[in-house]
């Protein structure tokens, strides 16, 4: 936490702004190199206004894009790093369904990126998991390498192995001003501090962040209801605690896909999503009501009287999350375009507000593009031990660990003609 007092005056080798998940391990591979890193948090720790809160989210192997599914073997083997480094279990495997319609180009990327994923019909998925309906024409693969991550344990489990390593976490200072240059100032609420390298992964913050060094990102913060849904039986179901992680891609009654986790949050209780949102101010986010005539909690209602049948159709707990979402779905890990030494980290929840073409809804009739198929929202937090470790090797000038093409700003174009 920073302390009262005089305003610091500090230089360091690195600045990570933004202490979620993705800079945390950014902060963290740094500090590993022997950088005398400090992370910049401008909420006091801990805290639920970004996107990085909360208990649970899923990990998984299976990917319909390649340069996903190339990643996920490093992010296992970090996430076990780190288990290890602070001697606690912070991922439960217990298997992900993927729900789709048979032919679904998606489900079949998914199916190749998992060579031994198993494809089930209705009477394999209602015998392996009686939670779950399948309706005609629909398969489910199963990923068993997937589970669930805990949340709020991994990231403090990761700043505290970055203070272990010599870092430095400043949470409650707002960044106020970024001076680029060879060596970049930082100015906030509570110090000026200097470094050689900067990496900004600010979340929903980001946009306003970068705009005064010449950049205006395509980033979109969204609001989104996280609901848990009671069991009607528990003892039944097999949706509990013992249940599998799903969601769904291409389904006519999912337009913006849906997923679920079992019911390790609230005891008799199944986290299940839509992965749509409304626009908002990351700042004002608390001021749009919640109210059970929503919308997308009537959507979540039909499906799960639809799919999984052994829950009550009105969710018993609500709660809200911010996604901040690129155009195409895809992160930007990328220097900035004039200022090399100034790394940003962004986009990391998927793409948003771009159903399946299958949907007979007319106002969710938009068109998706063959080339940025639709992503599951919220999917950044699994990969963020090789975001972090991509983001600290940018900033240190080195070679890549995998493919940044798709993660580029340039492939932004208007991105670049706001370049001062």
């Amino acid at each position: 936490m920073a302390a009262p007092g005089q305003p610091q005056k500090a230089t360091y080798d690195a600045i990570v702004i933004g202490a979620g998940i993705q800079g945390s391990f950014t902060a963290y591979h740094l500090a590993q190199r022997h950088r005398n890193t400090l992370l910049l948090e401008q909420f006091i720790l801990p805290h639920s206004r970004g996107s990085s809160h909360g208990q649970s989210r899923i990990i998984r192997s299976i990917y319909p894009q390649e340069y996903y599914s190339r990643m996920m073997p490093d992010s296992f083997r970090l996430w076990q790093q780190l288990e290890a480094e602070v001697g606690a279990h912070l991922y439960r495997q217990t298997g992900l369904v993927v729900l789709g319609p048979v032919g679904d180009p998606e489900l079949e990327g998914c199916q190749r990126s998992l060579g031994d994923s198993q494809v089930l019909d209705a009477a394999a998925l209602a015998r392996y998991f009686p939670g779950f309906r399948l309706q005609a024409g629909e398969v489910a693969l199963l990923d068993s390498t997937a589970g669930v991550l805990f949340a709020d344990r991994a990231l403090k489990a990761v700043q505290e192995v970055f203070r272990r390593h010599g870092g430095t976490v400043r949470d409650g200072e707002k960044v106020l001003r970024i001076e680029p240059g060879a060596v970049v100032t930082v100015t906030t609420m509570g110090g000026v501090y200097q470094a050689p390298r900067l990496i900004i992964t600010a979340g929903a913050w980001t946009g306003p962040l970068v705009e005064p060094l010449g950049l205006h990102l395509p980033l979109q913060p969204l609001r989104i209801d996280v609901c848990y849904w009671r069991e009607k039986d528990p003892k039944n179901t097999n949706m509990g605690s013992v249940g599998p992680c799903f969601l769904t891609l291409g389904l006519s009654q999912a337009p913006h896909g849906i997923y679920g986790l079992p019911a390790l949050e609230y005891p008799g209780m199944v986290k299940v999503c839509q992965h749509h949102g409304s626009p908002t101010d990351p700042d004002k986010r608390d001021q749009a009501p919640l109210g059970a005539d929503r919308p997308d909690i009537s959507l979540l209602s039909s499906f799960i009287s639809s799919y999984l049948p052994g829950l009550e159709t009105q969710p018993a707990v609500m709660e809200t999350c911010l996604y901040t979402n690129t155009p195409d779905g895809d992160f930007i890990l990328d220097r900035h375009p004039k200022f090399s030494n100034i790394i940003i980290g962004a986009g990391f929840s998927g793409r948003q507000g771009h159903p399946h073409p299958q949907s007979s809804t007319p106002e969710l009739r938009v068109a998706v593009s063959p080339t940025f198929p639709l992503l599951p929202a919220g999917h950044g937090f699994k990969l963020a031990p090789v975001v972090g470790k991509l983001l600290c090797e940018l900033s240190l000038g080195e070679e890549p660990s995998h493919n940044m093409a798709p993660f580029a700003i340039t492939r932004f174009p208007d991105v670049l003609q706001a370049v001062l």
